[in-house]
């Protein structure tokens, strides 16, 4: 049920918000507004404001198929228009109020972004503290020197000055984007309190970055920030129940080997494995005080989420909360923060809108409204602060998406308008009927294929 009213409301959201930049700019420029609606087909609920701005008369409806709104306006092109009334009407404004009505709504889903970047900022959050658990073994992150238990003061793009981290997720965010735009990635580190500060090299630049998954980051193998070892709720008729483990355990060692840290203890888990087969490994654990030593052989699964390889599973939550830090920005601070991201944020669904375009990038970074749904559900699961970075981030993609020079899309009316300000003459009806059926037939690809992604997310 979350997922679901956690879903509707964010598209209920930003469909309004880039609905409203179209309307709001449309009613600037005095071009009447016949209907504002909020999602297609059969009409729910309709009304009209009593006040309403000269030469209005506009209806205000919410319909059955929420994948979408639409704002209608008076225009010589779809209907009759009365002589009283043609200075009214979109097709007979000026070439730069008709772009700047059709720019508004992708522009005020930016603005929006921009918005609930900066309150999170301003309202302040719990963030994991930068401090790395064991890398991955053969990665990036363990062939660069790192080890874990490194706290990482300041990053940067190898070539640019270094700039302190707020938590791990800024951390993350920059080796995602340094991956995807194949760029080195420097790291200021020491390990711990007195230790010595040191300079890191992450070569991204020569990463397979063809899916933006849990393998991409399984390569880099900073997974994780540090965390205890210690097992948290232990799954019925799992591994872990059967060998006497409980919640609260802190692993001391397995297979005598010394555990430091949650992510260490996973791989061991992952990769205890022969085949179809588990294999038992000795541990040594502290609880309550007194040291056990327990026998585990770890069930054998495929990992769905990741390689799509069978891994060792052991049916427990591994790894305490990592330690966190209280990041908070001032009024100024925070919409530069805000501004920053959906900056960065838009760039990068750009380039890797291109990479798929060229076949640089894999299709499977589509994605539909299924997966959009679970996302939703599961951000806003875990607060506001996520369900608000959820919605900033699907607004970005919105706002982008619509951008794009694809008939049918606000982008595709752009160019049209690109066209008549270079020429001085409109594009034609016969030319314009061709380029809006090779767009619908394009989205109809792309959603196509962003299903299927969904689905094969889901079932496959």
């Amino acid at each position: 049920m979350l997922t679901v009213v956690a879903f509707l409301v964010a598209l209920g959201l930003l469909i309004a918000v880039h609905e409203y930049g179209h309307y709001r700019v449309a009613v600037a420029c005095d071009v009447k507004v016949l209907r504002f609606s909020i999602g297609f087909g059969k009409v729910l609920v309709r009304w009209k404001p009593r006040r309403q701005r000269l030469g209005q008369d506009t209806e205000f409806v919410i319909s059955a198929f929420p994948l979408g709104g639409y704002v209608r306006m008076l225009d010589e092109r779809e209907g009759e228009v009365a002589p009283h009334e043609r200075e009214w009407a979109f097709n007979n404004r000026p070439l730069r109020q008709r772009a700047a009505i059709v720019a508004a709504g992708p522009l005020a889903n930016l603005l929006l972004a921009v918005f609930l970047y900066a309150l999170v900022g301003w309202s302040g959050f719990e963030a994991p503290r930068a401090v790395l658990a064991t890398p991955v073994a053969g990665s990036l992150a363990e062939r660069a020197g790192l080890s874990g238990g490194e706290h990482v003061r300041a990053a940067a793009f190898d070539g640019e000055a270094l700039e302190p981290l707020d938590s791990f997720d800024d951390l993350r965010w920059l080796l995602t984007r340094g991956a995807l735009d194949g760029r080195d990635v420097r790291l200021q580190v020491d390990s711990g309190p007195g230790g010595r500060q040191r300079e890191v090299l992450l070569p991204l630049a020569g990463i397979d970055a063809r899916e933006v998954d849990a393998s991409l980051i399984r390569q880099i193998g900073l997974t994780g920030p540090l965390t205890r070892p210690v097992l948290g709720e232990i799954m019925g008729g799992g591994a872990a129940e059967r060998a006497g483990l409980r919640k609260g355990d802190l692993v001391l060692a397995v297979g005598g080997l010394a555990i430091v840290d949650g992510q260490q203890l996973r791989e061991w888990i992952r990769a205890q494995i022969a085949g179809s087969q588990g294999v038992a490994s000795d541990w040594r654990v502290l609880r309550e005080g007194r040291e056990l030593s327990l026998r585990v052989t770890p069930d054998v699964l495929i990992d769905r989420a990741g390689t799509g390889l069978p891994v060792g599973r052991i049916g427990a939550l591994v790894g305490a909360a990592p330690e966190m830090v209280q990041v908070q920005h001032g009024p100024l601070e925070g919409l530069w923060v805000g501004l920053g991201r959906t900056w960065e944020t838009s760039m990068l669904t750009l380039r890797m809108m291109g990479r798929m375009v060229m076949g640089e990038a894999s299709l499977k970074n589509l994605s539909g409204p299924l997966t959009i749904a679970d996302f939703a559900g599961k951000s806003a699961s875990l607060g506001l602060t996520q369900y608000l970075v959820f919605l900033a981030l699907i607004s970005v993609s919105l706002g982008v998406l619509n951008l794009l020079p694809l008939p049918v899309l606000d982008g595709g009316h752009l160019m049209y308008y690109l066209w008549e300000g270079l020429t001085g003459r409109g594009v034609s009806d016969a030319w314009m009927e061709r380029l809006q059926r090779g767009g619908v037939a394009v989205l109809i690809v792309l959603m196509s294929v962003a299903l299927f992604n969904d689905l094969t997310r889901f079932f496959g």
